[in-house]
């Protein structure tokens, strides 16, 4: 049952109307704290259009670290985008028109599944904890890296005890992540432009996109203008956050050195490397392996992927581990399963596991476990050589 500030009898008898006869009503800041002091399973507050802007951010500010199950929806008779960035910032989940009924109850619905979300995790892991980070990167474009990505993270989350995973579309300005999987994208990373410096896990539960069981995604922009306000420093808040709420977290990087790119780099466990079997992607990837030496990422997180094998085109496994003089990791071989799942809007994992190609990333997923288990122990024992962080070159 929600509780909604408000100022009026008349807003009492809407709401009541609106969202459920029971509904809690109160009229200031400090009955509503005495009302939730009183209601510790309480999950929502609903702040209607007569409350001043400074009230309604003081509740959301106050219940965001004390009470982060408690979501904050703001009602106004006036979109603004300054109301919204204001809010946003101080904690509030959404705001809604005053005189939208229909957006109101959907918003509630949201918020109340992101409350439901954040006590799962919370049930799940009382301690904290920081989830694997694997950065999914191909220098050149064309070489399956979202195919890779959404049937990995697929692979991760349907072994060992259901372990929860989380899809990072950081391929701001043509990811595609939303597509191979048919999702909406009704929220993406836009959304979180708003939230850098206070992004925590309630604001992530509200961004991301159930796929499957375990499984949820971040989706990419669906204005790729919204890219270039991404920043290196908003991606690594988003890396923490899902680290800390998953077990895993795989990224669909572009194919490109960017600032993101490169703050992937610095905080992840594993880098999957990936090319295929044509020149092009050959010298991408050596130049790939070059620069990731030079920057002192250490090759103890490399894992080199070739995607499409066996196709005869003229070059093999072996000229690919010659020219960059690292081993191949795994191959997963073409097929036209790949293509008409992807068609489908479903990974070769959950359509066929026991396909050739289903088993190759169900395999990866296995090497994968064991190479974030092996960096985690050796992390323990002694702390790697410094790097030159691209971040801090001087």
């Amino acid at each position: 049952m929600p509780v909604v500030l408000g100022d009026t009898d008349r807003d009492a008898d809407r709401f009541r109307f609106t969202l459920a006869d029971d509904v809690a009503v109160v009229e200031t800041s400090t009955k509503l704290d005495q009302y939730l002091e009183n209601h510790p399973d309480e999950d929502l507050v609903v702040v209607g259009p007569d409350v001043t802007m400074a009230v309604a951010c003081e509740v959301a500010e106050t219940y965001r670290l004390r009470r982060p199950h408690l979501g904050v929806v703001l009602m106004r008779r006036r979109m603004e985008v300054s109301t919204m960035s204001e809010a946003l910032r101080a904690g509030v989940r959404e705001v809604v028109l005053a005189d939208d009924v229909e957006a109101l109850v959907g918003a509630c619905k949201r918020s109340m599944a992101v409350s439901e979300q954040l006590r799962n995790v919370e049930m799940g892991d009382g301690s904290a904890r920081r989830g694997k980070i694997i950065l999914v990167f191909s220098s050149k474009g064309g070489c399956g890296k979202t195919t890779v990505a959404t049937n990995l993270a697929a692979a991760l989350s349907t072994g060992g005890e259901g372990s929860s995973v989380c899809l990072l579309d950081f391929d701001l300005e043509t990811g595609d992540v939303a597509i191979a999987l048919q999702l909406d994208p009704t929220r993406t990373i836009s959304d979180a432009l708003g939230m850098q410096g206070g992004l925590d896990e309630r604001a992530m539960a509200s961004l991301v996109v159930p796929y499957k069981a375990h499984m949820d995604a971040l989706l990419a922009p669906t204005r790729p203008s919204d890219a270039e306000f991404v920043s290196a420093t908003l991606a690594g808040e988003i890396l923490t956050v899902a680290a800390d709420m998953y077990d895993y977290v795989v990224v669909d990087a572009p194919p490109a050195f960017t600032d993101v790119v490169l703050k992937c780099f610095d905080m992840a466990d594993v880098y999957v490397l990936l090319t295929t079997l044509d020149m092009p992607a050959l010298k991408n990837l050596k130049v790939t392996v070059d620069t990731l030496d030079n920057l002192g990422f250490p090759r103890s997180k490399w894992q080199v992927v070739l995607n499409r094998g066996g196709s005869r085109v003229g070059l093999t496994a072996s000229d690919v581990e010659r020219t960059i003089g690292v081993p191949i990791s795994i191959e997963i071989p073409s097929s036209v399963e790949v293509p008409a799942r992807l068609n489908e809007g479903i990974t070769v994992v959950e359509a066929n596991p026991r396909h050739v190609v289903g088993k190759a990333f169900l395999e990866l997923a296995d090497r994968l476990r064991k190479a974030t288990s092996l960096t985690k122990q050796s992390a323990t024992r002694a702390a790697e050589p410094a790097k030159r962080s691209f971040f801090k070159r001087g």
